[in-house]
């Protein structure tokens, strides 16, 4: 049964951990929490460690050094206890070909030890909540890429997790199914239940995450809040105008005043950096009407997550 989740403290706390293979290591020092409630995106390049660092998470791979927390129970110490609180979701994952729907959610359901009524109607209320009641009979392998990761999203639900973590859940998916796909993340969150998600989808991450934990070459190069990031590798908004007034005339106004620190022209306006609040900025608005430049559009351009990424990775390998 999916049940709202307590929204205080961390449900992962992921501390310096490392993982080598032979003399290659794959994840160093990585160290960071996702709290509960709070979808986290998981961006690197190929190669990063992403799914090495998942992987040890879901109690699947051992660090060398450091552990992970899960709901307060260690993988290392208490691995069974650490299970029962997650739900890992696979990049790819295999299912018989000869079994429905509802046959792969009922083994799963029995493994998870669920019994009796209670293994129906858990099986009932995930396949409702990932829509896909009308396919309960229709064999695995006739389903398309998309409804096969609702089916394998429905699995990892069934026990109720209340940390689920997601390893390119939109890989392959069509739009929609992208669509949908986020909408069942967000929902979860709003019950309470924390979500690493990895993905090379970048916009798709922008409009689903509220934190982001970025990795290239097995370290971590940035963790936090979207916003807290984002202005960590920009700390002035830029902004692109367009006046009236000749643009040799805006152009000079603007490199006169102390809370502009670049200007360049660009299209039919000029793109400048802009160092201030939105105080400043209505300001600015204000004195080019005084100014009688004659401002006729105005657009704050956001930082995204893509910027983060190409900012902050180098694009090494391993």
């Amino acid at each position: 049964m999916l049940t709202t989740s307590d929204t205080s403290g961390s449900a992962l706390e992921v501390r310096n951990i490392t993982k080598r293979f032979g003399s290659f290591t794959a994840v160093r020092d990585v160290n960071f929490t996702v709290a509960r409630g709070e979808v986290c995106g998981f961006i690197g390049p190929n190669g990063a460690g992403k799914t090495t660092t998942m992987r040890i998470c879901a109690t699947l791979e051992l660090p060398d050094t450091g552990d992970v927390f899960i709901g307060g129970h260690s993988v290392l110490e208490e691995p069974r206890l650490a299970r029962q609180q997650l739900g890992f979701m696979p990049d790819s994952f295999g299912a018989y070909a000869a079994t429905t729907v509802t046959e792969y959610l009922d083994f799963f359901a029995r493994a998870y030890g669920l019994k009796g009524a209670q293994r129906a109607r858990t099986i009932a209320e995930v396949m409702e909540f990932t829509s896909l009641g009308p396919l309960a009979d229709k064999l695995t392998s006739s389903l398309s890429k998309g409804m096969k990761q609702r089916m394998c999203l429905a699995k990892t639900l069934l026990h109720d997790p209340a940390l689920l973590i997601l390893d390119e859940p939109a890989s392959g998916l069509d739009p929609r199914a992208r669509v949908e796909l986020r909408e069942l993340v967000r929902a979860l969150a709003e019950m309470g239940k924390a979500v690493l998600i990895s993905s090379h989808i970048l916009t798709e991450l922008a409009e689903v995450c509220d934190s982001v934990a970025v990795i290239e070459a097995g370290r971590l190069m940035a963790n936090g809040r979207v916003d807290e990031v984002m202005k960590g590798i920009r700390p002035t908004a830029e902004l692109w105008m367009r006046c009236l007034a000749p643009t040799d005339a805006l152009e000079r106004f603007l490199a006169e005043r102390h809370d502009v620190v670049g200007v360049r022209r660009e299209g039919r306006g000029v793109a400048l950096e802009f160092q201030g609040d939105e105080g400043a900025l209505a300001e600015l608005v204000a004195a080019l009407v005084r100014a009688e430049l004659k401002p006729v559009e105005f657009a704050p351009r956001e930082t995204n997550l893509e910027d983060v990424f190409l900012q902050l990775t180098k694009g090494k390998l391993q």
